[in-house]
C-alpha cells in the first residue's frame, strides 16, 4: 500500500490543510483578545461568535450541494480565498489601531459563510487524491496534523498578541489561507458528476442517504448528544476547576491532557486494524460520561485529568475512522451532502449545550447538568450497538482493507495513478466525526 504523503495531489492538499489549521488555532485567543480591546464587553464576544456560527449552520445543507455540483477543490480555493480576505480585513483593522465592533462582526459573518461551504469538501478532497486502502492513514495523518496544530496554536497566538497585537493572528491566518488555496491550485481532485437538478431534489437526495442506513443516523444522534455534553463541560468545568480542584492550573492541565490524548488517538487510528470499526469508534466514545461524572463530585484532580485525556483520545481515534468509513460507504456524488448533513448535527448541539449549562447550574448545581450530560452522552453512545448496522459494519480489517469495490473511475490522479475504486466497506460523530476538539468543527467530534 502506497503511503499517502507520496502522492502528489494528497501531499499539496495535506501541507495546505494543515497551514490553514494552524493560522486557525491561532485566531480564537487573538480574537478574543481583541474584541475586549476593542469593547472591553464579554456580550460582545458572544456577539461576534454568534455573527460567523449563524450563518454556518443555517447554509451547510446548501454547501453540500454546491461541493457535490461543482468541484470541491474549486469550491475549496474559493473559500479560502474568501476567508483570506475576510482575515486579512480584521488583521488591518487591528494594525490601524481604530477597529470597530461592526466591521469585526461583518468579517466573521463572511468567515462563517464560507466555512459552511468549505467544511463539506473536506471529505470529497481527501476522497479523490487518495484510494481505498490508504484512505485510513490519509484521514489520520489529517487528523494528526489537525490536533498537533491545537497544541502549538495557542502558544503561538500568545507570542504574537504579546510581542505585536491581535493583528498579526489574523494576519498570519490570512496568509495560511493564501497558501493553502495555492497549493490546491496546483492539485487535481477526481469527482464523479452528479445530474442537475433543483436543489430541493438534490438536498432530499443527500437526506435519504443518511436517514437509510441505520449506522450512519445512530451515530449521528450519539455525536450531538457528546457536543452538547462537551459544551456542557465546557462551560461549567473551568468553575468546577478553579472553585473546588484547585485552580486555574488544574484546568489547563485539563485542556492539555485532552490535547494529548486527541493527538494520541489520531496517531493509533491510523493504523487500527478493525472488524467493527463504527461499533468500536462509538462505544470509546461513551468514555466522555467519565470526566462529566469526576467533574460532577468534584473527583481529585489527577482522575479528571486523566479520565479527560482517555476521552479525548477516544475522539481523536474515532474522527479518522469514522471518515474513512463514510469515504467508503457513502456513493462519491453525494459524499458533500451527506457530510453536511453530518456537521448540521453535531454543530447545532453545541449551542444548545452551551444555553442550557449554565441555566440548570443557576437552577440547581453544577453537578446536575453534568451528571445529566454524562447520562444522555453514555447512553447515545452505548446505544448505537442496538443498531444491525452499527454491529454489523465492518472493513478496516487487513483483509477488507484490500477489498474494494469501483465506484467509478475519473482522470488519472495528479501523481500520475489510476483512481478508479474505493474501499468497500462499510463515522465518529459524522462524515468529520464529532467536530470538536475542545474548544471548537468547529467544535464537533469530528
Amino acid at each position: 500500500m502506497t503511503h499517502p504523503l507520496r502522492l502528489h495531489a494528497f501531499r499539496l492538499l495535506f501541507v495546505g490543510r494543515t497551514l490553514s489549521a494552524l493560522g486557525d488555532a491561532v485566531v480564537p485567543a487573538a480574537l478574543a483578545l481583541a474584541v475586549l480591546r476593542v469593547t472591553g464587553s464579554s456580550s460582545a464576544l458572544a456577539l461576534v461568535l454568534a455573527c460567523a456560527m449563524v450563518p454556518k449552520l443555517l447554509l451547510l445543507p446548501l454547501g453540500g450541494v454546491v461541493a457535490d455540483r461543482f468541484d470541491a477543490r474549486r469550491v475549496a480555493l474559493v473559500t479560502d480565498l474568501v476567508r483570506c480576505a475576510a482575515q486579512l480585513f480584521v488583521g488591518v483593522e487591528l494594525l490601524g489601531g481604530n477597529p470597530t465592533l461592526t466591521h469585526i462582526a461583518i468579517a466573521s459573518a463572511v468567515g462563517g459563510v464560507a466555512a459552511a461551504f468549505a467544511m463539506p469538501t473536506a471529505s470529497p478532497l481527501v476522497a479523490g487524491t487518495v484510494d481505498g486502502p490508504a484512505r485510513q492513514r490519509a484521514n489520520a495523518l489529517m487528523a494528526v496534523a489537525a490536533n498537533g496544530t491545537r497544541l502549538a496554536g495557542p502558544a503561538l497566538a500568545g507570542l504574537l498578541v504579546l510581542a505585536a497585537g491581535p493583528g498579526w493572528a489574523f494576519v498570519l491566518d490570512a496568509a495560511s489561507f493564501a497558501a493553502s488555496a495555492a497549493l490546491l491550485a496546483a492539485i487535481r481532485v477526481r469527482r464523479t458528476p452528479i445530474e442537475r437538478r433543483s436543489l430541493l431534489a438534490d438536498l432530499a437526495e443527500g437526506w435519504t442517504e443518511v436517514r437509510t442506513r441505520d449506522w450512519y443516523w445512530s451515530s449521528l444522534l450519539a455525536h450531538a448528544a457528546w457536543n452538547g455534553a462537551a459544551a456542557v463541560l465546557i462551560t461549567l468545568g473551568p468553575a468546577v476547576a478553579v472553585d473546588r480542584l484547585g485552580g486555574e492550573g488544574v484546568w489547563v492541565l485539563i485542556l492539555e491532557a485532552g490535547a494529548i490524548g486527541l493527538l494520541a488517538g489520531s496517531l493509533l487510528a491510523g493504523r487500527a486494524r478493525l472488524r467493527r470499526p463504527i461499533l468500536v469508534a462509538n462505544l470509546g466514545l461513551a468514555t466522555y460520561a467519565l470526566p462529566l461524572v469526576l467533574l460532577a463530585v468534584a473527583a481529585p484532580a489527577p482522575s479528571v485529568i486523566a479520565a479527560y485525556g482517555i476521552a479525548m483520545a477516544a475522539l481523536g481515534f474515532l474522527n479518522p475512522i469514522w471518515q474513512t468509513v463514510v469515504q467508503a460507504e457513502i456513493p462519491p456524488h453525494t459524499l458533500a451532502r451527506v457530510t453536511s448533513y453530518d456537521w448540521l448535527f453535531s454543530l447545532a448541539a453545541t449551542p444548545v449545550g452551551y444555553a442550557l449549562a449554565p441555566l440548570a447550574a443557576n437552577a440547581w448545581s453544577a453537578g446536575t447538568p453534568l451528571v445529566t450530560a454524562a447520562v444522555i452522552v453514555a447512553f447515545a453512545c452505548l446505544g448505537t450497538a442496538a443498531f444491525p448496522g452499527v454491529r454489523h459494519l465492518g472493513g478496516l480489517t487487513p483483509a477488507g482493507a484490500g477489498a474494494t469495490r469501483p465506484v467509478g473511475a475519473g482522470p488519472a490522479g495528479a501523481d500520475g495513478t489510476q483512481p478508479g475504486t474505493a474501499a468497500a466497506a462499510g463515522p465518529g460523530p459524522s462524515a468529520s466525526g464529532p467536530e470538536q476538539a475542545p474548544v471548537g468543527t468547529g467544535l464537533s467530534a469530528r
